[in-house]
Formats: structure tokens, C-alpha cells, sequence
């Protein structure tokens, strides 16, 4: 599951990057903990990673898009 969360972090919301982000902390410290069997720790890992990489792209994207908006701003403010 926390796989697909990550997955789905790029292409539906970036919540479900939260979600597998945290999802993906508890599960690999259970499973460090030793209650947890360490079977899925690649996929577990695997989501964990994209959830962090697609909520670092979307808050690089925000802003860009502010910085964009304030940049476009002072230009038409410029021109009259």
C-alpha cells in the first residue's frame, strides 16, 4: 500500500506522498523494531522514497510558480 500511495502521489495528490512518507517511517521502524516481518522492506522503502521525492517536486513547483507570479507582477507593473 505504501508503495502505491507514493505512485500515486505523482499522478493523482501529493498527499498520498504525506501519507506514504509517515506510512513508510512507522512500517521500517517496526520493522526495525523486530515486529514487523522485514519481507517488504525494498517496497516499503521504495514508496517511502517516492512520496518524499514527489512532495519535493511539488513544493520546488510552488515555487517556482510564486516566483513566477511576483516576476510576471513586477513586469506588468513596469509597463503601466
Amino acid at each position: 500500500m505504501i508503495l502505491v500511495f507514493g505512485i500515486l502521489s505523482f499522478f493523482v495528490c501529493p498527499f498520498f506522498g504525506i501519507a506514504s512518507w509517515v506510512m513508510g517511517n512507522k512500517d521500517l521502524a517496526e520493522m526495525d523494531a523486530g515486529r514487523m516481518d522485514p519481507e517488504g522492506r525494498g517496497i516499503t522503502q521504495g514508496g517511502k522514497i517516492c512520496g518524499i521525492v514527489s512532495i519535493a517536486l511539488n513544493v520546488i513547483g510552488i515555487l517556482v510558480g510564486i516566483v513566477f507570479v511576483v516576476f510576471a507582477g513586477g513586469l506588468a507593473a513596469m509597463q503601466g
